[in-house]
Formats: C-alpha cells, sequence, structure tokens
C-alpha cells in the first residue's frame, strides 16, 4: 500500500512537470509511474484474491491468482511503453515538439529520483533478506523466485531509475544543444524500456500461470527424499507444479520392495508425504502411484496410495 501511494504521488508529480515543462519524456515517465500504480493495485488484489480457501471448485486453492494478476500488469505496463511513451515521442518528433520549462522538469525528475531511489533500496533490502532465509544468492533468488512480487517490485524500481536517467539526460541534450529530438528520443527510449521489462515479466509469469514444475535444486531433494526410503526400489516418475508462490503438488510413481503388507505400505505413505513437505518446506500436496507386491506370491499388482488429507 506504501508502495502504490508513492508511485501514484510521484505519477502526479510527473504530470504536472510534464504539462508545465512540455518534455514528452517526462510525460513518458508520468505513464511509467501511472503503470507501476496500476501494478501495485493489481499485486494487492492478487494477494487478497489468492488468499481464499480451496473449494470443491477449485480443490487447490487460489494460488494462481497471483500470477494471472501479475500477467496482467505486465500487459498494462506493456500498453503504457508501447501505445503511449513510444507513441508519444514518434508524434513529438515528427511534430517538433520543444522543452521550454527546463528547471521545472529538472526538480520533478529530483524528486522522482528520490522517492524512486527509497523504494529501489527498500526493495533490494527485503530481497537480500529474503535470499538469505533461502540460502541463495540475492541475483539467483530473485531469478528463480515463484513469487511475482519479488520480481515486479525489483524490476519496476530498477526500470525507473533507469527511466529517470534517459529522461534527465534527453532533457538536458535538449537545452545543451537547442535541438528538439532528444527529449523526444528519449520518450521513445523510455517506451522501449518499458516494454522490454513487460514482456520479461509476461514470459516469465506465463510460464508459471500454465503451470511450471519446481526448480531443479526441489526436485532434485524431492527425489533424493524418497530414494532414501530403504523400501523404495526405484523413482519411476517425479512430477511436480506450481499452484502458487509457496506452494507445490508433487505426484510421485515409484516403486517398493517386495513383500510389503498392505498396514506397511500406508505407514511408509504417510513417512513419505511428511519427509517431502519437510525437504521442501513449499510442498502442499502429495500424490503416490506405488507399485508393490503381495506378501504371498502372486503377480505384482499396481496400488495407488493417498497420503492423508491430500485432494482428489
Amino acid at each position: 500500500m506504501v508502495a502504490l501511494i508513492a508511485n501514484a504521488i510521484v505519477a502526479v508529480a510527473k504530470i504536472i512537470g510534464g504539462l508545465i515543462s512540455g518534455s514528452a519524456a517526462l510525460l513518458a515517465e508520468a505513464a511509467h509511474s501511472i503503470a507501476d500504480t496500476g501494478n501495485q493495485g493489481f499485486l494487492l488484489v492478487s494477494i487478497s484474491l489468492a488468499a481464499r480457501e480451496p473449494t470443491p471448485e477449485q480443490p487447490f486453492g487460489y494460488g494462481r491468482q497471483r500470477f494471472l494478476w501479475t500477467f496482467i500488469a505486465a500487459v498494462a505496463m506493456f500498453i503504457a511503453g508501447a501505445f503511449f511513451a513510444i507513441g508519444y515521442g514518434v508524434y513529438e518528433l515528427l511534430r517538433g515538439g520543444e522543452s521550454t520549462g527546463f528547471l521545472a522538469a529538472y526538480v520533478t525528475l529530483g524528486i522522482s529520483l528520490v522517492a524512486e531511489g527509497a523504494s529501489w533500496l527498500r526493495a533490494r533490502r527485503q530481497i537480500r533478506h529474503e535470499a538469505a532465509e533461502a540460502g541463495l544468492p540475492p541475483r539467483a533468488y530473485v531469478r528463480s523466485s515463484r513469487d511475482p512480487n519479488v520480481k515486479m517490485v525489483l524490476f519496476e524500481d530498477s526500470a525507473a531509475l533507469v527511466g529517470i536517467v534517459i529522461a534527465l539526460a534527453g532533457i538536458l541534450l535538449d537545452q545543451l544543444t537547442g535541438a528538439s529530438v532528444f527529449d523526444s528520443a528519449a520518450s521513445i527510449a523510455i517506451g522501449g524500456l518499458l516494454v522490454t521489462v513487460a514482456v520479461w515479466m509476461g514470459h516469465d509469469t506465463s510460464e508459471l500461470l500454465i503451470g511450471a514444475a519446481a526448480r531443479p535444486d526441489e526436485r532434485e531433494a524431492l527425489e533424493r527424499a524418497l530414494s532414501d526410503f530403504d523400501q523404495v526400489d526405484q523413482v519411476v516418475e517425479l512430477l511436480t507444479m506450481a499452484l502458487g508462490p509457496n506452494s507445490l503438488l508433487v505426484a510421485a510413481r515409484i516403486d517398493l520392495a517386495e513383500g510389503l503388507h498392505d498396514s506397511a505400505v500406508e505407514e511408509l505413505s504417510d513417512r513419505i508425504d511428511e519427509r517431502l513437505r519437510e525437504v521442501v518446506p513449499d510442498v502442499t500436496e502429495v500424490f503416490l502411484d506405488a507399485t508393490t507386491a503381495p506378501t504371498r506370491g502372486g503377480v505384482r499388482r499396481p496400488r495407488r496410495q493417498r497420503p492423508p488429507g491430500d485432494l482428489t
């Protein structure tokens, strides 16, 4: 909520500064801040919707709402960049628009730089803290995290800082050279920056939205945990799927040792369920397809075992 209010205030300041100065780059930055404000709103909505309890119609919960609304935020950022920042910059370049109120532009950019810089530092501290808890370097944590807030906030703030520098360079070059092209070119460059971030975020989130697997390190830990049980002869297949930022479904087909009684299989499946949730805390759903053999001769038969508490 704090970030949303801050972005809204910065957006208003940029609009006023852009209208006073006539700077296309500053108005492009205003569009950037408006998109950031909308994105913060989308993220707040997604957190609220994702917190709902599972229902018979949605047995695995609403965790993917976080991915859906982040994707919508990426689309909004793309529109702000492609249709306004780039479009308006091209229009001003062809029209030959000229910035006049340079002082207003510099004051607005200075205020924006302080506000966006403080937000970026806060996001960076939070990510470093979360990365330390996960036992990963910050860059690896951001790259592998399923939490859309982590990536969206960091990259929005980073893009905002870069955009301010681009706008400042365009306005300054216009003032120094007397030309009227650099400010418009800066608007186009800011639009290109927004489109790049939006496409990257959209692609990354779309993979989670359609059902991405657990991270490689998580899959390795899960398979190792299964193989560590003496009663498990072979892990035939291990399937995982992200149900939300901190929710994973695990489905495993395992080959059990011969001679296990039904009661032993049930007890083993309970232990496996507990162990998988222990090695990867994000695991919330576990399904086992266990193949075992009867205790008195006969042909090996498949047996599907459902750990307690799992949904079917």
